[in-house]
């Protein structure tokens, strides 16, 4: 795989493709894929802890959402290198794809970010650590998500700016290092 392809369109095949089953058991091995592809990319080891992070919640969602926790349905993750576009450098592209229920695009959200409570995250954080995310009903049956994520896009460069400020102490507790409980 290199990065020096054009970028995809719909003729074009990608350079990955994986099929698996809704099986909580793989996403192990579709986090380390997406990661090792994306380091091999160029992508830092941040940026590509973050891409396998949004696949890994995509995934999450077409299982619990899309296919109600059966373990047998098909997922298949897609991957296509995307050459340097001359502002955000390299990058890759991740359509993932099943054969679940299709919803309105519109009505995939995020829960509101004040309503404090586990769960419920994903499509936020999915958002987040990757520049682009566009959900879509497939022709037939089931949906697609094509995330799209560039080295020196919008979302490495927040994951660069908090790592940063982590560098230089900027964290929550001023860089002096957090009482552990009961000190004060």
């Amino acid at each position: 795989m290199t990065a020096s392809h054009a970028s995809p369109d719909v003729q074009t095949q990608p350079d990955v493709v994986l099929r698996l089953v809704s099986d909580v058991r793989y996403l192990a091995g579709a986090r380390e894929l997406v990661s090792g592809v994306a380091r091999r990319m160029g992508f830092s080891q941040d940026s590509s802890s973050h891409l396998a992070l949004a696949v890994d919640e995509a995934l999450c969602n077409v299982i619990r959402h899309g296919y109600h926790q059966e373990q047998d349905k098909p997922i298949w993750v897609k991957i296509w290198p995307l050459a340097d576009d001359g502002t955000q450098g390299p990058g890759v592209r991740i359509v993932i794809e099943d054969e679940a229920e299709q919803v309105d695009p519109s009505v995939i959200q995020g829960r509101d970010l004040d309503d404090i409570r586990p769960g419920g995250l994903g499509v936020h954080i999915i958002r987040q650590v990757v520049d682009q995310a566009d959900y879509a009903p497939r022709t037939g049956r089931g949906m697609s998500l094509t995330l799209v994520k560039r080295v020196d896009g919008p979302s490495a460069l927040r994951t660069r700016a908090l790592s940063n400020d982590q560098e230089r102490g900027n964290s929550c507790c001023g860089g002096s290092g957090c009482a552990p409980s009961g000190d004060s």
